[in-house]
């Protein structure tokens, strides 16, 4: 059985830490966990990786966030990975700092990483790891919100919701779904 793990932010050392870019914090930490290392190939860093017996196939697009779709489809269709083996971390403005929310579907949110997802890889239905990142913004500053770093309160928090949020994917490909938004999604 294989998969698609799929962490979406912006590539370049100003998007490094933000927000918007926790996708690819966790990407890091679960191929680092494994054992693996990225290389720069085609629309993606990418990683192979394996967790009993299951094979991890790992990316960050570099095609920025608004076109994330362009990558997911190309490795899709490359690797032979059916939708419901794609798994998209994505960080989430709707659910508080580190609230985890393990989807089969739903919609974009208005998300632009995920709109490009819906409309490049066949919908809605795929599975998304949504980590909170709260929104705790003015009117109007959202785009600003989601691009800045995390609060000094909220570093603290980082290392060990981002460690759940690796134990939440190995569930998901060793377990299912199912089980892993019982034990997760609280």
């Amino acid at each position: 059985m294989k998969y698609l793990i799929v962490g979406l932010g912006n590539i370049g050392p100003e998007y490094m830490d933000t927000r918007h870019n926790i996708g690819f914090n966790i990407a890091d930490e679960l191929v680092k966990d494994l054992g693996g290392s990225f290389s720069n190939v085609r629309l993606a860093y990418y990683a192979e990786v394996s967790f009993k017996g299951k094979k991890l196939h790992v990316i960050k697009p570099t095609t920025y966030m608004n076109l994330s779709g362009k990558a997911v489809n190309y490795y899709m269709q490359e690797l032979r990975i059916p939708l419901e083996n794609v798994l998209v971390i994505v960080d989430d403005l709707a659910l508080p700092l580190g609230k985890l929310r393990l989807k089969m579907q739903g919609s974009s949110a208005g998300h632009n990483g995920l709109k490009s997802i819906e409309g490049l890889c066949g919908g809605q239905g795929y599975p998304r790891l949504r980590f909170g990142i709260s929104d705790n913004f003015a009117k109007g500053r959202q785009a600003d919100y989601v691009l800045s770093s995390f609060d000094k309160d909220e570093l603290p928090e980082l290392p060990a919701l981002i460690d759940k949020s690796v134990d939440l994917i190995k569930s998901f490909v060793t377990i299912g779904p199912a089980l892993t938004m019982t034990a997760f999604n609280k």
